[in-house]
This record gives structure tokens, C-alpha cells and sequence, in this order.
């Protein structure tokens, strides 16, 4: 069953990938020579595409490096990962760019898609050098990991990016306001005692660049993880504005509840935040104010995550879980289309980005496409993961949708659930 949302097809079909293309799509297709993968009763799909990454390289290969999160990619079903700017030294300069992309070149087995800064030094103060890292392939821009606090920085930015027309991706946080806190602000951070960031820290920055974005240029909101975001990108969204966000698995599968126990896999950064929330971005996700799924992969060392609650690294490892926690979830329980589901995670993101010939399976396409047992039952283990990171809230969860196959310009580079190198 192939579903490919951009060409809105869901049906059976035969595919036939040549010379890394996708070639055609039809009933009963015959080639002489072909090497045939039997898929009846499989889901044939685009490979996934992760707007939002973080693979630590350059700088701290310890916690990942371009080759160890492209197989964790690879696993998860993602075909093409964008990978953020908060490295060490971050994407904000040319020579970055360039360098994470020999580097993909060489190691990756997936398309690696570096996204630049948009300040000097992840700063927030001045612009960093934009065009030239445009020009050396950026595909977008964020700091992601830190607000850009400054409106009038925001501004340029917005302004200076639509030349290119390509997205500044915001990381929406009042910097002021989640100062010190280490989860959401509520009952259980009352309860257990820990300092608490209030949703409004989001919500305020969020109405922020909606207003900005009105006037300046196009925004893509990352991570939006509270009922009131999801309220103004709405109503944003009806009113014209050029606007698009995402969210994450662990915003429509967890609440705070998750930190009750101190464990530290449960920091992230927007906090998990309470059920309301939780249905609120299930609800955006369903009458689509919510544009696309993405991970915000985070991987840490364990001497990051193993400390006081307070003074652990935020954020989790998310390439492997992804697509089973969508079906799992949104699908299984009705909420999301199978092809609604996967147009958030390949056509949407391909659309905001520009990635021409990525996220559908559409005659001359590049031949990036996943094969998905979507009945086949598995259990979270960290241990055996791709990725360096073991930080996950999901270890020992069941989960349903299993990648069997991941193809990357026509070359197998996951078969029958294992990477081939």
C-alpha cells in the first residue's frame, strides 16, 4: 500500500526506482533485471523528513556525530534530517556550513540538511553571516536552543531571510520568564518541589513572532507544546498571516506527570506540559494548525542526565521513536489518517523547506522511501539503539509500525529492520 500524500495517492501499488529516481508508479509494473522487494501488506512510504535535529557535530561527537544519528535516522525511517545550529563552534559562519556537509558526505547515510544560525554565537544580538551560509546550503535558519530575545534582531532576520525565501525556524521562550526553571510551572512542580517555567514564557514569544511575521516574513514555530500557542497560531494562521509550526512526539504522548519521579529523560525544553495541553496539540494536529511532526532529537551523554533534576542537560532522543509513537498514538487511536499522519512528516516539511524531489514518491522524485510493517509490535530498548544517546522517557514501551526498509537514492541502506553498514 503505497501513500504518498503529496500526490495524493493512497492505493496499491507496484514502484520501480532507477538510477536513484523514482521512476514510475502503477499496477502490475514489469522490468527486466530489477532486484524485487515483495512489500504485500506493507506500507510503502517518502522517507520521513526531521525538520528539527540536534547531532552535535562539530563539538561534542561524545553525545552524537553525523554518522551515528543518520543511522539512528535511518532506523527511525527518516530519509533527510535537518541538523541545528547550536553546535560547538555553532552554524553561524560559512565554514561551519560547509564543513557539515563534507562531513555528511562522507559518514551519513541519510541526506544531512544543516540549518544556520540566525545571531553571531547563537547570541541574540547580531545577525550572523545569513547569505553566505545560505548560499553554502543552509536550508533554514534557527538558534534553536535559545530565544532570539531581541525584536528588532527578530526583525532583520525575517526581513533578511525572505530574500531567500527560505523559513526562520524560533525557538518561542521568554528568557526572563523561564529563568531558573527546570519544569512546567504547576501543581507537580509544586508538589515535588522543583522550580517551574510558566507556559506563558512560550505563549508570549509565540504571539510575538506571529505579529512579527505578519509584517516581516515567514515563520516556522518549533516545538509547540501548549494550549494557548496552538489558540494563536490559529488564529494567526486564519487571519493570513505566513506562518507554519511543528510539534513533537513527546508533546502529544506525555504530561509533567513524567517528571514526577525526577526522571530526568522527562527534561525537555519546551517542558512537558498538562493533559489540557496535551488534547490541545492532538486537536491542532488534527484540523491541521499544527503543520508538521518533527523530533527535536537531543541526545546526551549519561553524565548529562544522571544529576539533580535542576542541573540536567533538557531534551531527548527522538529519531527512533518517532514514526512507531505517530502510529501508535494519532493513528492507532483514530486521531490522524495514516495519510494525514505521514503528509506531517514528509510533504509538509518538504513544502515549508523547498526541498525539491523530497517527500514524494511523485515519477522522477529521488528514489528516498521507507517500507513500514505498520502491525508489527516491538518494545523501546536504549541499549540497542543507533543513536549515542539513551536519553528517552520510552525505554520499555510497546509500540506498533516497525521500518523494515529504508531506501536513500535508490541504495538500501536499512533492510528488514537492520542497518546494511
Amino acid at each position: 500500500r503505497i501513500i504518498d500524500p503529496a500526490s495524493n495517492l493512497d492505493g496499491v501499488r507496484d514502484l520501480l526506482v532507477e538510477n536513484g529516481k523514482v521512476k514510475t508508479v502503477g499496477q502490475k509494473l514489469k522490468a527486466a533485471g530489477a532486484t524485487v522487494i515483495n512489500a504485500s501488506g506493507m506500507l510503502v512510504l517518502p522517507g520521513l523528513i526531521d525538520m528539527h535535529a540536534h547531532l552535535r557535530d562539530p563539538g561534542r561527537p561524545d553525545k552524537e556525530t553525523i554518522a551515528s544519528g543518520s543511522r539512528a535516522a535511518a532506523l527511525g525511517g527518516f530519509t533527510t534530517v535537518c541538523c541545528m545550529a547550536n553546535t560547538n563552534p555553532p552554524a553561524d559562519n560559512p565554514a561551519v556550513i560547509e564543513y557539515i556537509i563534507a562531513k555528511a558526505k562522507a559518514e551519513a547515510v541519510v541526506n544531512i540538511l544543516p540549518v544556520a544560525a540566525i545571531t553571531r554565537g547563537l547570541k541574540g544580538e547580531e545577525l550572523a553571516e545569513m547569505g553566505r551560509c545560505f548560499a553554502e546550503g543552509a536550508v533554514a535558519f534557527s538558534d534553536d536552543g535559545k530565544p532570539v530575545m531581541r525584536a528588532d534582531v527578530m526583525r532583520r532576520a525575517l526581513e533578511y531571510a525572505r530574500q531567500f525565501d527560505v523559513p526562520v525556524i524560533s525557538h518561542c521562550e521568554d528568557a526572563n520568564l523561564s529563568a531558573g526553571g527546570s519544569m512546567n510551572e504547576g501543581e507537580v512542580s509544586t508538589e515535588i518541589g522543583l522550580p517551574g517555567i510558566p507556559a506563558v514564557s512560550e505563549e508570549a514569544m509565540v504571539a510575538r513572532e506571529t505579529l512579527l511575521a505578519r509584517e516581516y516574513g515567514r515563520v516556522h514555530i518549533a516545538h509547540v507544546s501548549s494550549a494557548n500557542s496552538v489558540k494563536i497560531i490559529r488564529q494567526a494562521k486564519r487571519e493570513g498571516t505566513p506562518l507554519t509550526c511543528e510539534t513533537c512526539p513527546h508533546y502529544f504522548t506525555l504530561t509533567e506527570e513524567a517528571a514526577r519521579t525526577y526522571d530526568t529523560n522527562a527534561k525537555v525544553n519546551p517542558p512537558l506540559k498538562t493533559k489540557g495541553d496535551v488534547q490541545a496539540v492532538i486537536r491542532g494536529l488534527k484540523d491541521g494548525t499544527i503543520d508538521v511532526i518533527a523530533t527535536d532529537h537531543a541526545p546526551h551523554t549519561t553524565e548529562d542526565k544522571k544529576v539533580e533534576f535542576n542541573q540536567a542537560a533538557t531534551g531527548l532522543v527522538g529519531l527512533e521513536t518517532a514514526l512507531a509513537l505517530v502510529i501508535t498514538r494519532l493513528v492507532g487511536t483514530k486521531i490522524l489518517t495514516l495519510k494525514e499522519a505521514v503528509g506531517k512528516m514528509t510533504a509538509a516539511p518538504a513544502r515549508i523547506l523547498k526541498l525539491a524531489g523530497k517527500g514524494t514518491l511523485k515519477a522522477g522524485a529521488d528514489a528516498d522511501l521507507i517500507i513500514v510493517d505498520p502491525k508489527a509490535e516491538w518494545t523501546v530498548d536504549a541499549a540497542k539503539f543507533a543513536s549515542k544517546g539513551r536519553n528517552t522517557p520510552f525505554n520499555g514501551w510497546k509500540l506498533q509500525g516497525k521500518v523494515l526498509y529504508t531506501i536513500v537514492g535508490g541504495k538500501v541502506v536499512v533492510r528488514d529492520g537492520k542497518l546494511t553498514d
